[in-house]
């Protein structure tokens, strides 16, 4: 069968055709692809191909895994026995600055969006790396550019579009379908149907946004943490704050080779250069400041330069193996357990993130939501490597790492969560209450299993 028997505006391959190879490697952005081949893949070229695809997947028996572009560490779309929608030439993107709303497809990358944002003076909270693309950042509850303020990103989707099980285009918000809403906003890869729209509400673009950094050696990971710990209670809502466990930046000079750090961040997202300079001010009392390796103080930036910067810590064409944890654990006890664990990494680009309160402090801003805060302390454990020939060795130093630290876990972050690492983690990620609810709309929903849930196979 092809794209016209189909009735497709877009195209259609299937297992077994000359131009499959090439195209399965296309759908997965991490260099390492697990071996999992859809029998179908559809790359969608308009909305309408939604419930053509998932009607045409009924009819041959497969399952319906969505791809909307970006990292998915554990390639989540790849399933056996399945079609694979691919969305990412669903790129519209239109933009209401007088009621500061948007409507997005899901192709639409983060950096895209703030692109767009940027001509209107607006934001929203796109994830931190430019190329991930809205629909799986969205759909999995979304911790990105400040959540002191924003909350997870889902909490400013106002409504969406799906495609259901049947094959029906439904519209979800608050008051029509609100138990689809509800899971759309938090389920992840294992969300049962497909969203083709998102409609989005922004915030003013902050003009004066600042950033405090300092870098120092790893052997202070943890007093370090707990001296951010403190500080960070007492910041403005408005200000980013988060560790890196790493291998030494350019701005770290006069060592070979450069020596593995933690560094602190704290961005203010302030519309005048004095009030990021009160935002910032408690920073100013590091006690550890005359150890620092580097720093940059209330330092004015732009959040194209972070795009930049964030993007840089990931390079295309490398190999990643990524888990995350939650956990109640006192952070300076967490962060020394991840320094040991960081000293030991066979690669000197993997590293650790430990935002502080990615999802905001205040619960407000996360309710009635799948998207589910499940710790005082999150943190995201990145393999990163080139050569094929280390996967073993590079895997081996993931799952040890996160098998010493699950004992302190409470749950995981199903966006980056390692879920073939073990059954467990898929429902881990939501509360029990959350995930009762999930299991209960996917058989309202989706009785018949079109959509597959969270772990791979």
């Amino acid at each position: 069968m092809d794209a016209r028997e189909a009735r497709l505006d877009g195209t259609l391959v299937e297992r077994g055709d000359p131009d499959y190879e090439r195209l399965w490697a296309r759908m997965v952005w991490n260099g390492r692809k697990p071996a999992r081949y859809p029998e179908v893949i559809v790359t969608a070229a308009s909305e309408r191909d939604v419930p053509r695809a998932v009607r045409l997947a009924r009819s041959r028996s497969l399952r319906v895994s969505v791809r909307s572009g970006g990292h998915s560490w554990c390639a989540s779309s790849l399933r056996e026995r399945s079609l694979l929608l691919d969305l990412s030439r669903l790129r519209g993107l239109t933009v209401d600055p007088d009621r500061r709303t948007a409507e997005v497809q899901p192709g639409v990358t983060g950096g895209e969006l703030a692109a767009e944002l940027d001509r209107y003076g607006l934001l929203f909270p796109s994830g931190h790396c430019p190329s991930v693309a809205v629909g799986g950042y969205l759909l999995s509850g979304g911790l990105g550019w400040n959540p002191g303020v924003f909350g997870p990103a889902c909490a400013s989707v106002t409504g969406i579009e799906a495609v259901t099980a049947d094959g029906e285009v439904v519209r979800c918000d608050t008051a029509e379908h609100p138990g689809l809403f509800w899971a759309a906003r938090g389920a992840g890869p294992g969300f049962f149907a497909v969203v083709t729209r998102f409609r989005l509400r922004l915030r003013p673009l902050p003009s004066a946004i600042t950033t405090t950094a300092y870098s120092f050696p790893l052997a202070d990971a943890e007093p370090v943490a707990r001296w951010i710990t403190g500080v960070a209670e007492e910041l403005d809502p408005s200000v980013e704050t988060g560790l890196t466990l790493a291998t030494a930046g350019p701005d770290v000079s006069g060592a070979s080779p450069l020596p593995k750090v933690v560094s602190v961040t704290a961005t203010a997202f302030a519309d005048s250069r004095q009030e990021a300079l009160r935002s910032l001010a408690p920073l100013r009392d590091c006690p550890f400041a005359h150890r620092a390796l580097s720093r940059r103080e209330e330092e004015p930036t732009t959040m194209a330069t972070m795009y930049d910067g964030c993007d840089a810590v990931w390079p295309r064409e490398h190999r990643y193996a990524v888990d995350t944890l939650w956990s109640d654990e006192d952070l300076g006890r967490l962060m020394a357990l991840c320094g040991e664990a960081m000293a030991r990494a066979p690669s000197e680009k993997s590293l650790f993130l430990v935002p502080l309160a990615p999802a905001s402090r205040k619960p407000e801003l996360w309710h009635d939501m799948a998207f589910s805060v499940l710790g005082r302390n999150y943190l995201v454990s990145y393999a990163v490597w080139a050569d094929p020939a280390e996967d073993g060795a590079q895997l081996r130093w993931l799952r040890r790492t996160m098998d010493m630290l699950e004992p302190l876990g409470t749950g995981h972050y199903i966006a980056e969560a390692d879920l073939p690492a073990g059954l467990s983690r898929a429902e881990r990620s939501f509360t029990p209450d959350g995930w009762r609810r999930l299991e209960a709309l996917r058989e309202r929903y989706d009785p018949d299993g079109v959509f597959p849930p969270c772990l791979p196979r």
